[in-house]
């Protein structure tokens, strides 16, 4: 019972504690530090590294360079060539032909031949005869009757 107990107890203690641990500790070691890590190391390298990397340039080259560049082309042409074209077009005719023509035509009518019409008739009434009436009848009363009064007065005393 304690031959066997002791025997028992330093077998587990032998294999169990020591050969179990140095077992488990170099599979630790060599499986999970040396293997694990060269496995983990060679597949970021040729995946990560090496896949991604190529994957991602031509992913980048295909579709960036050149489904991007023909989506913006073809973007630029049917938006900016076409549609901003028919904009534009459309917005020259229909604001600056239209809707200026009509401000034009307005403004000309009534400023030009409404007001400039009112102010010339104006101005013709007030200056040709309303001024010039009255300086002619001024110069007229004041020449004629001044100055002939005077050759008058002039005439007696010779």
């Amino acid at each position: 019972h304690t031959y066997v107990r002791t025997y028992i107890r330093t077998y587990i203690h032998t294999y169990v504690h020591t050969y179990v641990r140095t077992y488990i500790r170099t599979y630790i070691h060599t499986y999970v530090h040396t293997y694990v890590r060269t496995y983990i190391r060679t597949y970021i390298h040729t995946y990560v590294h090496t896949y991604v990397r190529t994957y991602i340039r031509t992913y980048i080259h295909t579709y960036v360079h050149t489904y991007v560049r023909t989506y913006i082309r073809t973007y630029i042409h049917t938006y900016v060539h076409t549609y901003v074209r028919t904009y534009i077009r459309t917005y020259i005719h229909t604001y600056v032909h239209t809707y200026v023509r009509t401000y034009i035509r307005t403004y000309i009518h009534t400023y030009v031949h409404t007001y400039v019409r009112t102010y010339i008739r104006t101005y013709i009434h007030t200056y040709i005869h309303t001024y010039i009436h009255t300086y002619i009848h001024t110069y007229i009363h004041t020449y004629t009757h001044t100055y002939t009064n005077n050759i008058h007065k002039i005439l007696i005393f010779v």
